[in-house]
């Protein structure tokens, strides 16, 4: 497995501070998250998925805990759009240059809005998806705000 991924490059050249955590990852899993979580013997709420989501046919990156699924009308209205959907794994892909199940908030090929559950912050450490699979990074919440330009916001269902 690669230490280096473009999120771990990104981290650096934003001088926030980060740990590898490396699990098995299992592809058939139902969860990814979740399945992280237990791999890594790491309280569900604590382990952070990253989704990439259309609001208004715009692509934003949410970043929420593994054991909760995103509102949708909650997301929108955080900013200021009228609806949001899903974004196909084959366009989250080729927008993000990561695959799917390794999205990372991180050093995606094009720069789009993020918004991060505001529960973050009840952490000193949380873990986000390092850009493959099998990889998460520890850091602290405000650190992942900085690095990916991101919003606090209530968008768990």
């Amino acid at each position: 497995m690669a230490k280096t991924t473009p999120a771990t490059l990104a981290l650096s050249k934003a001088g926030v501070g980060f740990e590898l955590h490396p699990y098995d990852y299992d592809p058939d899993a139902p969860r990814v998250g979740l399945q992280a979580a237990e791999a890594l013997g790491i309280a569900p709420e604590q382990v952070f998925k990253s989704l990439m989501v259309l609001v208004d046919d715009k692509p934003v990156c949410v970043v929420l805990p593994s054991d909760c699924e995103v509102s949708m009308k909650k997301l929108a209205a955080c900013l200021g759009g009228k609806s949001a959907q899903m974004m196909k794994p084959a366009d989250a892909e080729r927008l993000t240059g990561y695959k799917v199940g390794g999205v990372s908030p991180f050093g995606q090929r094009k720069a789009v809005p993020t918004v991060i559950d505001e529960t973050a912050q009840l952490f000193d450490t949380i873990l986000i998806n390092g850009g493959q699979r099998g990889l998460l990074l520890g850091l602290s919440p405000d650190g992942a705000r900085l690095a990916a330009d991101a919003v606090w916001s209530d968008i768990t269902a």
